[in-house]
């Protein structure tokens, strides 16, 4: 066999070209810090990056979307706790004006502090997010979903009754936003079942305090047929008649007309409700019971303004007492909704910080798969650079000797 010298030169430049080319595979792993550079390097290895990275970045943004509904939902929690209290303050100056002592200067300085309270609570039902979107529109972008009557005190809601939704996972969403009208607006009125009411055009001392509803079986059956919308009218020493919307006697469960005779301090009782009250009714006077409906509601900036104008009225005791004690029953109401919705976003919130919690692992996880997959390992790779670099040396000095050799040398 006879090597030509094209031939060996052919092969020790491949030989040299190889270890070059391995020579810069392994400087660019190094100065990359990356064993897989292109597909080519390890198709299958490629393949788990792609679908890891993938992974990464999906968490990624479920994380983003975390902390930017967890900003929003906390800014909606801070908000709600300062309603809360300020309905708080509310409660406490409306019992405050039940008090017969009181002046008239007096009840006139009590409803220019609820007139500032109302002024402030459309302002807090307003709140927006760091984006200036508001927290309480729904799903409307509407920046005051709260409009206020400057003239009359009257507040509308512009926004709508939905919830928007933040993805936070694979098939995961939480409502980040509330609507303002379950919160503020679409409230039952009284307490929560039925309103009792003493007429305005009363002339005795009657004052219509707590009441609830004491036989729920009855109280359903009461209302099964349709909203009930019962009247009490007193006649002489305080005796008393009940009927419906018709003028017809409410019977009881044995089918008599419920009738009676009521004294100062006492309740009446009927169809599975009890209502408490004071002071002598005169003959004629009547209380109005009504069953909450959709068309029965009340929102909380009325129910503000019904007692500031109870307190700037100038009226009798009694009749300011009894308004201010319906407009108390649906603060109570309020002030229920408020906590409700307390309680929904905090849980909303636990959900978030469980979930970011559950990413937070995950993408430890996911990287430490990641780096096995790509990283390269700097000291064999560190080794292999030397090796290589002493090998392609070796080469090319072997290579050297031999390019310079002839025929004349062997025979010298």
């Amino acid at each position: 066999m006879r090597i030509s010298t094209s031939w060996m030169y052919q092969q020790q430049l491949n030989t040299m070209l190889d270890q070059q080319s391995a020579l810069a595979q392994t400087q660019n792993e190094i100065s990359t810090g990356n064993a897989i550079n292109v597909a080519s390097d390890n198709p299958t290895g490629a393949a788990q990056v792609v679908q890891l990275s993938h992974i990464l970045a999906q968490n990624t943004q479920y994380g983003s979307n975390i902390n930017a509904a967890n900003t929003r939902l906390s800014t909606e929690s801070t908000t709600l706790t300062t309603v809360n209290n300020l309905l708080s303050s509310v409660n406490d100056i409306a019992l405050g004006a039940i008090n017969g002592a009181m002046s008239s200067a007096d009840l006139n300085n009590m409803a220019t502090q609820l007139t500032q309270y109302r002024d402030q609570l459309v302002q807090l039902a307003n709140t927006t997010d760091g984006n200036g979107q508001a927290l309480f529109a729904g799903t409307s972008t509407t920046n005051t979903p709260f409009v206020s009557n400057t003239s009359t005190g009257a507040v509308t809601y512009a926004g709508n009754d939905q919830q928007s939704f933040t993805a936070i996972g694979s098939g995961l969403q939480v409502a980040s936003s509330d609507s303002g009208s379950d919160i503020f607006m679409n409230l039952a009125a009284g307490n929560g079942s039925f309103v009792a009411s003493a007429t305005s055009s009363n002339t005795g001392t009657l004052v219509v305090g707590s009441n609830s509803v004491t036989n729920t079986a009855a109280w359903s059956a009461a209302t099964a047929s349709g909203p009930v919308n019962d009247t009490i009218t007193f006649g002489a020493n305080g005796t008393y008649s009940v009927t419906d919307a018709a003028g017809n006697p409410v019977t009881d469960s044995s089918g008599n007309p419920v009738t009676g005779s009521y004294t100062d301090g006492g309740s009446i009782s009927f169809n599975g409700i009890t209502i408490n009250m004071s002071g002598t009714p005169n003959a004629g006077d009547t209380v109005k019971v009504q069953s909450d409906n959709a068309s029965n509601t009340q929102d909380v900036f009325t129910t503000l303004n019904n007692m500031i104008t109870a307190l700037q009225s100038g009226g009798s005791s009694t009749s300011i007492t009894n308004t201010l004690n319906r407009q108390l029953e649906s603060l109570n109401q309020s002030m229920n909704a408020v906590s409700n919705a307390q309680v929904s976003v905090g849980s909303r919130i636990d959900t978030l910080q469980q979930q970011s919690s559950a990413y937070s692992d995950l993408s430890i996880t996911y990287k430490s798969a990641l780096s096995d997959v790509q990283n390269v390992d700097m000291a064999s790779a560190i080794s292999n650079l030397s090796l290589q670099s002493t090998a392609l040396q070796a080469s090319q000095q072997v290579f050297a000797k031999i390019q310079g050799t002839s025929l004349f040398d062997y025979l010298r």
